[in-house]
């Protein structure tokens, strides 16, 4: 069993920055991503950026330049900074932990909401 733990959500001015946590404790396999996803009202959940455990990383492109995702030493702590908030970045965000082979694993985070004013 893996949980996660996030934090760091609030409320920011346009181009303002905050800078998001995911704290990961159990079983953790040594070969994994860890991703951000987020998701506003009336709208599907999107992807927003990951890492895996070999710190390879990948953005959507509407953050390309904006967000930076990394991981502690530890590597049981993902972070996701965000500059330069647009108001369109407005959404829940969730934090994700998966296992693509061996075998398929995945584990979501509470969510912590993200609101950016005009």
């Amino acid at each position: 069993q893996v949980q996660l733990v996030e934090s760091g959500g609030g409320l920011v001015q346009a181009g303002g920055s905050l800078r998001l946590s995911c704290a990961a404790s159990g079983n953790i396999f040594s070969i994994n991503v860890m991703g951000w996803y987020r998701q506003a009202p009336g709208k599907q959940r999107e992807f927003v950026a990951s890492i895996t455990s070999g710190d390879s990383t990948d953005y959507a492109d509407s953050v390309k330049g904006r967000f930076t995702i990394f991981r502690d030493s530890a590597k049981y702590t993902v972070y996701l900074q965000m500059n330069s908030l647009k108001p369109e970045d407005t959404a829940v965000y969730y934090c994700n932990y998966a296992i693509k082979r061996p075998f398929v694993y995945n584990v979501w985070g509470q969510g912590t909401q993200v609101t950016v004013s005009s």
